[in-house]
């Protein structure tokens, strides 16, 4: 337990948006050319997800930081897939959303 409180909790939410990220990635592959395959590692991504929460979560203690910090990261790499992957398009709408995003991000970093 020492060792999962020992690494700093914006690292285990960096790693749990990162197997976020991939399952995410894998959604969409699914989703052009449905496979089982896909849905056995977009559970696995999602569940290794949840379990990297997990240790962020036990180490701050405050649902509504981390919560948010984690869903903010979340929501910018699945943007990011979806425009730099695969071609979606974003809006100018959009793009002050993602700028919003990352002043939140560092607000509550900082709270």
């Amino acid at each position: 337990m020492k060792f999962l409180l020992s690494i700093n909790y914006i690292v285990w939410l960096i790693i749990s948006a990162l197997f976020f990220a991939v399952g995410d990635f894998l959604s969409k592959k699914f989703a052009l050319n449905p496979k089982i395959i896909y849905v056995v590692f977009v559970l696995l991504a999602y569940s290794l997800c949840s379990l990297t929460w997990l240790p962020a979560i036990l180490q701050k203690n405050q649902l509504s930081i981390v919560g948010t910090i984690w869903s903010v990261m979340t929501l910018i790499v699945t943007i990011a897939i979806g425009v730099i992957i695969f071609n979606e398009e974003l809006s100018a709408v959009g793009v002050i959303g993602i700028i919003v995003a990352f002043i939140s991000i560092i607000l509550l970093s900082l709270a």
